[in-house]
């Protein structure tokens, strides 16, 4: 049996001990930093996903209510250009005898309503259409 005498090895020294855990420690900060950095860069991938969609979604609706004022302002330039609807004529043309004394008639009551004819002129001329 041999002995070992007093310079003889027994276990792992302090200092080896103490490097020995500093190595580890310093792995398990290396790994633990590297995921936080990994999942730091996840998050902030996903929120530039989340503004790029809303800046997308932004884009949609500015370009729709665009088109809308387009459309409202070619609308408004139409009705600017367009002429008035022609006024309807105040008594149709008259294609028989009974239309032409009808026609004559409204003729009559405008002119009274104007207050061109009196009421006794107006009675006058009435009188005389309808040959009373």
């Amino acid at each position: 049996m041999i002995r070992r005498g007093i310079g003889g090895r027994r276990g792992p020294t302090l200092i080896g001990t103490m490097a020995r855990t500093a190595v580890v420690a310093g792995t398990a900060s290396a790994v633990v930093g590297g995921m936080q950095n990994k999942q730091a860069a996840g998050a902030q991938q996903a929120a530039d996903a989340a503004a790029y969609q809303q800046m997308q979604q932004q884009a949609a609706i500015d370009a729709q209510v665009q088109a809308q004022v387009a459309a409202q302002m070619a609308a408004q330039q139409t009705q600017a250009t367009m002429p008035p609807p022609a006024a309807a004529p105040a008594a149709p043309a008259a294609s028989a005898g009974g239309d032409d004394t009808l026609a004559k008639l409204q003729q009559l009551g405008e002119l009274k309503a104007q207050g061109i004819l009196t009421d006794d002129e107006f009675a006058a001329a009435k009188a005389k259409l309808l040959g009373l």
